[in-house]
């Protein structure tokens, strides 16, 4: 796909993974609408690249967004969905690991929503995570999330060829989502990462060079880039 002069619609488009890739995509010439809960505390969003707010758990606000903005060529969702629940499972609250399966109703319902307006050569990305095929202790939660967001898109692959769906799946990004700063947040990441192959966090940019690529590439559908720094062989 050549991205110049293309829309991209981009959920959890104004921070971290979901940034990198707007900025990225606008970059290549696309026109680019990132979407988030609360566009108020978006980050460094260029000019150029137009703000939207709606929540991807609101599916009548998520059909008018998609009604607002159709016909469009690219679809990415980065959107966590709302919190994640950590720790060993046969503690945790049931609670907090059903609300950490927003995310993946949150993609589902972009897919469902959004696919209609695509044209046959349009290109959809969705966010997974290393921990759904490599789960360290107390990521139980986030590895089901995930494992269910790539197995989503290896089953609807089928059903919209020859629309294409892909996902990218992020080791230890170095994210906003991170409240955490200065040393102790440098401590962390080295703390998770020392096990690693490239033993670091990897950047935003890192996993947005992936997504983009998945959106250029016309012969690759159904399937998962791993983007993690080689946790999984960790």
């Amino acid at each position: 796909m050549d991205i110049k002069g293309k829309k991209a619609i981009v959920f959890g488009g104004t921070s971290g993974i979901g940034l990198a890739t707007s900025k990225m995509l606008a970059e290549q010439g696309a026109n680019v609408i990132a979407v988030s809960r609360n566009p108020d505390r978006a980050g460094d969003v260029p000019a150029g690249i137009t703000l939207a707010q709606c929540d991807v758990r609101d599916e009548a606000a998520l059909q008018k967004l998609f009604a607002d903005h159709a016909p469009f060529h690219i679809l990415i969702s980065a959107a966590t969905g709302g919190d994640r629940a950590v720790g060993p499972f046969l503690s945790m609250d049931m609670d907090g690991y059903r609300k950490s399966f927003d995310k993946l109703w949150g993609y589902t319902n972009v897919v469902r929503f959004g696919t209609e307006h695509l044209p046959d050569d349009g290109a959809i990305v969705l966010v997974s995570g290393t921990p759904a095929r490599n789960a360290k202790p107390g990521q139980i939660a986030i590895g089901s999330v995930g494992g269910a967001v790539e197995q989503f898109v290896r089953i609807v692959a089928r059903e919209i060829a020859p629309k294409r769906i892909n996902t990218v799946a992020p080791g230890q990004i170095d994210t906003p989502m991170v409240p955490l700063q200065g040393e102790e947040r440098a401590k962390m990441y080295a703390n998770a990462t020392k096990n690693h192959l490239i033993p670091r966090a990897g950047r935003p940019e890192e996993v947005a060079q992936a997504i983009v690529f998945l959106v250029q590439n016309d012969f690759v559908t159904g399937t998962t880039v791993d983007v993690d720094g080689g946790w999984l062989l960790s």
